[in-house]
């Protein structure tokens, strides 16, 4: 970070409610990184809820992307970008528009990237937000947040969900602010992917966020939000791994990277605990947002069938092969055996197991894991969030992504984030190397992508993506392909599998013996 005094720039300067920032003029947008809508959380400040960042004078230069919060740095697409700074400035913002003037009121899109609820950070090159600010002429702010430990476990003395905590603060900072940068407060979008869309579907159901955006965007959002219960649980697990209790007294000695080890060192041993923590074990991921009955009451689904958001726009989808990305991480791509398709059916799947063998008699092993596993982890949330909002009183539009990923000869499908370098532009970075195989993205991938950016923005300018809002009669969905087209939702077998399913908090199954 550099302040300077008053002087004279030709680079973009706009004044924030703390001091003045310094951007820079990159393809005829002005950007604007690393800006704190928060003080570092670290001190006194450690596992409390966000602060109000503190005052500079003279000119901050917002050049360089803030420290990533402390993550696993060897996770796909998690390494700090090469001009981000150390320290412990976690909590920032990044304005990309394309005038930073007062006047221009041009509405705002708010970024909150995916990743587990334990990696990940806004200054990843895939989430380069320029192709979505110049080609919807509009403003867009991507933001950092706590991850893991720090900003979901369970500890005693400290608030929970403090990840989602910091995305209200970066929210309130937006309200506050964007004006100055070419936004209207009063047109705001949420927009996320996986735990992204977690977050968003989270912030949709909580009080303190109510207010802070008029629509709302949720890419595969996962249905795994934790009880009190469950949370506990797993927080003394995680703590249990440094051979320390789960509370502010015994952890806010630790440095974080040793919080970061004693996830990593839980996850794998997660499968083993089915019968303690339930569907949660085998994702090996021992975070989620808790359904705290304070800052989250209810989890969404609950929420918003209650009309919690019935005045926010939603806008929900899903990929149509989401596993596959997650089979082929674990070089099991189309190779699942009857056991562990069979192991997964019993777990995840309404009905049991023989249900969905009734319901797809013709699929092999490894297309019954994939399906359940997709279902309930992405498909049946998202469309299920619609309908609790349309129960609620509210609108949505709903979408399925079936174009496959070029890699691979198209085996990996429609999988699991293949929205993002599609959305973003971004071919050439993170899991996209992975899904298009690091090679020149084509003519049909590119129109694609201009259609995602095209139907994206025109939501946050007028809350109509561009085909009809879902009804339970018709149930029309935009479906991205090759020819995007608005047909009736395509998992119309899933759907009636999981139409009496309630996605609920995930219990603690067992207490530890």
């Amino acid at each position: 970070m550099t302040i300077t005094g008053p002087v004279e720039s030709a680079e973009p300067v706009v004044r924030t409610g703390c001091g003045a920032v310094r951007g820079r003029d990159e393809d005829g947008l002005a950007v604007f990184r690393g800006i704190p809508f928060a003080q570092a959380p670290v001190g006194d400040a450690r596992f409390a809820a966000p602060r109000r960042p503190r005052p500079w004078d003279g000119i901050r230069d917002a050049y360089a992307f803030g420290p990533p919060p402390p993550q696993d740095l060897g996770a796909v697409g998690a390494a700090a970008p090469p001009d981000a700074p150390a320290g412990d400035d976690w909590l920032t913002v990044n304005v990309w528009t394309p005038a930073p003037d007062p006047a221009a009121r041009r509405p705002v899109m708010v970024w909150i990237h995916g990743g587990a609820y334990k990696m990940g950070h806004s200054g990843s090159p895939a989430y380069d937000a320029r192709r979505i600010a110049a080609d919807g002429d509009l403003v867009v702010v991507t933001l950092n947040y706590r991850l893991g430990m720090e900003g979901f476990a369970h500890i005693e003395g400290a608030p929970a969900n403090r990840g989602l905590l910091d995305q209200v603060a970066a929210l309130v900072w937006v309200q506050e602010n964007i004006t100055a940068f070419g936004g209207d407060p009063g047109q705001v979008t949420i927009f996320g992917e996986s735990a992204g869309a977690g977050s968003v579907a989270s912030l949709l159901a909580m009080p303190r966020a109510a207010g802070l955006f008029r629509r709302a965007v949720a890419q595969s959002v996962p249905g795994t939000f934790f009880s009190t219960g469950l949370a506990a649980d797993i927080g003394s697990a995680l703590a249990g791994e440094l051979g320390l209790r789960p509370t502010v007294e015994d952890l806010a000695g630790i440095a974080p990277d040793r919080l970061v080890e004693a996830g990593q060192a839980l996850a794998p041993k997660m499968p083993g605990n089915v019968p303690r923590w339930g569907q949660a074990a085998p994702t090996v991921t021992p975070y989620a947002p808790v359904v705290d009955g304070e800052f989250l009451p209810v989890a969404p689904w609950q929420a918003l069938a209650s009309g919690a958001a019935r005045d926010v726009d939603l806008m929900t989808g899903h990929n149509r092969d989401e596993n596959r990305l997650f089979t082929a991480m674990a070089g099991k791509l189309g190779a699942v055996g009857e056991d562990r398709a069979s192991a997964a059916l019993r777990l995840y799947a309404p009905g049991g197991e023989a249900a969905y063998r009734a319901a797809f008699p013709e699929a092999s092993a490894n297309e019954l894991y994939e399906r359940v596993q997709t279902d309930w982890l992405f498909a049946m949330p998202s469309l299920h969030l619609a309908e609790a909002h349309l129960a609620g009183g509210g609108r949505a539009h709903v979408y399925e992504l079936t174009w496959p990923a070029p890699a691979f000869d198209g085996a990996l499908g429609a999988c699991h984030a293949l929205d993002i370098p599609l959305l973003f532009g971004t071919f050439q970075e993170s899991l996209a190397l992975l899904q298009f195989g690091g090679a020149e993205p084509s003519e049909e991938a590119l129109a694609l992508s201009s259609r995602f950016r095209a139907d994206w923005t025109a939501f946050a300018r007028t809350g109509d993506p561009g085909w009809p809002a879902y009804d339970t009669r018709q149930r029309l969905v935009r479906v991205f392909d090759a020819e995007p087209a608005v047909a009736p939702y395509p998992e119309e077998t899933s759907r009636r599998l999981w139409e009496s399913h309630a996605f609920t908090p995930l219990p603690l199954v067992a207490p530890e013996a």
